[in-house]
């Protein structure tokens, strides 16, 4: 094996081409075995194989350095730099992270998990360079699907004057996560297929230098193209076309579904699924509604919310994938909203973060009645890159919205149906995490009475509150005080952006403890609008959920128990306050 000589960039140096051919389809393995073994990025790893390994036999990595976009292509780059044990060896795939992380080796400079942001990155890396006046390559790897964010184009634009060396490598593989949306994407496909030749090239247009490299998996193409922009003294860009998921024939057939792979996908067959889940829901509540005006959007993560490909066709022009860019997702529904259309987006908690003046200033300062989903949010396991704690307290504080946290399918599809036919409010939907919950009984609600809570409950001593998935938690918290003979009253708030002053107030009659649970970060959460409510009263409140902090990869059960979120706990600490 060629892999087991490299334990840095140094050894890789020391290769002929057919060694690092050889040494390509063992990286390949590597990754297939770690992705099997734990999960992750698939796809975009196997296709960047052989750049990576140009890159390390030209570039001095770290004096040289390379800067990876979200990191979806960093694999072989800690294969190559020290790292390979977490891909060879079962007993250590946990010891390294998926993605880029500096406190894993100096060859890691930043920690990355969010989309077009290498850019601008090494721009900062390259001024910083040039005002010390050191002289070292500065490398950014960005795919063309990350060239859909308004950041990217930012760091390009930025990027184009600085007048001194930094090389990005765009890395084209014809692929976001999904297929590539967007005008920009007709000029990608000219300069491929005119070998990078025609004129019409906004790279050029921007003022880089440009190359480009039509085989991008040749390891000897790619060695003379890098040897030729190496210590250049222009901002360039070298062009390159793979192929997403090289290597493995189903990730090379189905791009789509194998850019990410849960654990054991080598022993089984990828297919859409079938079982029901908040999103299945969503997306057959919508086909069934047969609403010429309701639009879905996805900022180029539809697998993610559900959003399958016989969905999208079905919906036609109803459907937006508006590429990796959640800041125009927001305004492009505000505007649709204004228009009288009834968008309805569908984003990640985590990627909403990127979208805060949007959400506050296109959207809520106009009270456009557009619909937000906001998938996974809640504490989990997740890279530190990928955290969905956030997104209460970022939201929730935000006048004109009104922020909802359904408990179970029927709730869920009432907020859904009067959220898309008002138009009084931008309306935020936090779908459930946890499995689908239904309990039969249709859900009559008026929401448009905003901010009332539902006493599920009647008790007497202590009120607990559990917000949207955290509401089971709250029925199983309940029923472990009844072995103490503490009958709690339960209360569904329903509302993650208001106050209930009415069912509040009448706690106070005979309740001494009010306890909130949420499935996020406390710091500016809804427990805390609750404790503020009481904090002149004599009722004591509890409030429970996560730390502020960033987390990365710790087991959801070790997070529940630091937090003190599993049942016997926070009834023991009712126990005590009482």
């Amino acid at each position: 094996m060629v892999l087991e000589k490299i334990n840095s960039p140094k050894d890789v140096k020391s290769l002929n081409i057919d060694e690092m051919n050889i040494l390509a389809q063992e990286i390949r393995n590597a990754i297939l075995n770690r992705v099997n073994t734990v999960g992750g990025h698939l796809g975009p790893d196997l296709g960047i194989v052989e750049a990576t390994i140009a890159l390390h036999y030209v570039f001095n990595s770290p004096e040289d350095k390379i800067i990876f976009d979200v990191s979806h292509q960093c694999y072989p780059h800690k294969i190559l730099t020290g790292r390979k044990r977490g891909f060879l060896d079962p007993l250590n795939n946990y010891d390294i992270s998926g993605y880029s992380n500096p406190k894993e080796s100096e060859h890691d400079h930043f920690v990355i998990g969010h989309t077009s942001t290498s850019v601008s990155l090494a721009t900062g890396l390259a001024k910083a360079r040039d005002l010390n006046g050191e002289k070292s390559n500065i490398v950014a790897i960005i795919g063309d699907g990350s060239l859909s964010g308004g950041e990217a184009f930012e760091g390009f634009n930025n990027a184009a004057v600085l007048n001194s060396n930094i090389i990005i490598i765009v890395n084209d593989n014809e692929m976001s996560i999904a297929q590539n949306q967007g005008g920009l994407y007709k000029n990608l496909e000219t300069l491929r297929k005119t070998n990078g030749k025609s004129e019409n090239n906004v790279f050029t247009a921007l003022g880089f230098e440009y190359r480009y490299v039509d085989d991008g998996n040749n390891v000897e193409d790619l060695i003379n193209a890098f040897k030729q922009v190496k210590d250049t003294d222009r901002p360039t860009v070298v062009h390159i076309h793979t192929l997403k998921g090289k290597g493995y024939k189903p990730a090379e057939e189905n791009k789509e579904a194998y850019h990410w792979q849960l654990p054991g996908f080598l022993d089984k067959k990828i297919s859409g699924g079938s079982c029901e889940d908040y999103f299945s829901i969503t997306t057959d509540y919508i086909l069934n509604k047969h609403d010429k005006k309701l639009i879905a959007i996805s900022p180029a993560t539809p697998g993610a919310t559900g959003l399958s490909t016989e969905f999208r066709a079905a919906l036609g022009k109803n459907y937006t994938d508006v590429g990796i860019a959640e800041g125009h997702a927001v305004a492009y529904a505000s505007g649709l909203a204004t228009g009288s259309a009834k968008p309805v987006l569908f984003v990640l908690s985590s990627f909403l973060q990127r979208a805060y003046d949007q959400l506050s200033q296109d959207l809520a300062l106009n009270n456009s009645p557009a619909t937000i989903l906001v998938g996974w949010g809640g504490i989990s396991g997740a890279d530190m890159t990928h955290l969905q704690t956030f997104d209460i307290p970022l939201i929730s504080n935000i006048p004109n919205i009104v922020y909802l946290a359904p408990t179970c399918k029927e709730e869920y599809l009432r907020m859904l149906d009067w959220s898309i036919e008002q138009d009084k409010f931008p309306v935020a939907i936090r779908v459930p995490s946890n499995e689908l919950i239904s309990t039969g009984i249709e859900d009559k609600t008026d929401y448009s009475v905003l901010n009332k809570y539902k006493i599920e409950e009647q008790g007497e001593k202590v009120a607990i509150i559990g917000l949207g998935s955290f509401f089971p938690l709250a029925k199983e918290v309940k029923n472990e005080l009844k072995k103490s003979g503490i009958n709690a009253t339960l209360i569904n708030p329903r509302f993650i952006t208001g106050i209930d002053r009415k069912v509040l107030d009448g706690l106070k009659a005979n309740h001494k403890v009010v306890v909130t649970l949420e499935d996020g970060i406390l710091d500016g959460g809804f427990g805390e609008k609750i404790a503020r409510y009481f904090g002149s009263s004599d009722i004591k409140v509890l409030n429970f959920g996560g730390d502020k902090e960033f987390t990365d990869r710790i087991p959801v059960e070790k997070l529940y128990e630091k937090y003190r979120l599993t049942k016997e706990q926070i009834a023991d600490d009712i126990k005590k306050l009482l």
